[in-house]
């Protein structure tokens, strides 16, 4: 997605968490439809349950239906729904995850290819190496990557420093490019 085109889903995200302070119920089913697939991308790659996925994804809905009177700026309602996101998630699997970090991993860039010959064939390489990774790294690279959030959105979400956030990039990447070679 280019600038102007996040742009313009900012400036109609705004609008219609607006329209659904007000009470528009058809604003908050258009915001259903919007961000629902992305949602549920985002959560399936986490939790790796469809049934799990699914119970999830209620929980979000209602904690927006409740929540989204008191946000309030509704600039940034996209980081604000995966920050719902993310706590609803932790909260779920709070206590069903273990940090396991290799710490003599060597910590070397990736390079960065270009996928656009092999886009299907890579991708499922990809998500394959991404359901196989710990909870943390999975998340961060899913919101990042592929649901295109900023490092200052992730942050917010996941409520750290944006130098943490680096960090988890750094060594999820590492892990990813681990596991894809293996």
């Amino acid at each position: 997605m280019n600038t102007e085109d996040l742009q313009y889903t900012a400036r109609t995200d705004e609008l219609l968490a607006i329209r659904c302070q007000l009470g528009e119920h058809a604003a908050f089913d258009e915001l259903i439809r919007k961000w629902a697939p992305p949602l549920r991308r985002y959560v399936a790659r986490v939790v790796n349950n469809h049934d799990v996925s699914d119970d999830i994804m209620q929980e979000i809905w209602i904690s927006v239906l409740r929540g989204v009177a008191g946000l309030r700026d509704c600039s940034k309602f996209r980081s604000w729904l995966f920050s719902i996101a993310h706590r609803t998630l932790m909260d779920r699997l709070r206590g069903q995850y273990s940090i396991s970090i290799d710490n003599d991993m060597a910590l070397d860039e990736i390079a960065v290819e270009d996928m656009e010959a092999r886009h299907n064939e890579a991708r499922r390489i990809v998500e394959g190496g991404l359901s196989s990774l710990p909870l943390l790294e999975r998340e961060v690279l899913t919101l990042f990557y592929l649901q295109e959030l900023s490092l200052v959105e992730v942050a917010s979400v996941l409520a750290l420093p944006i130098g943490t956030v680096k960090s988890r990039l750094f060594r999820a990447r590492i892990m990813l490019r681990d596991q894809i070679a293996h």
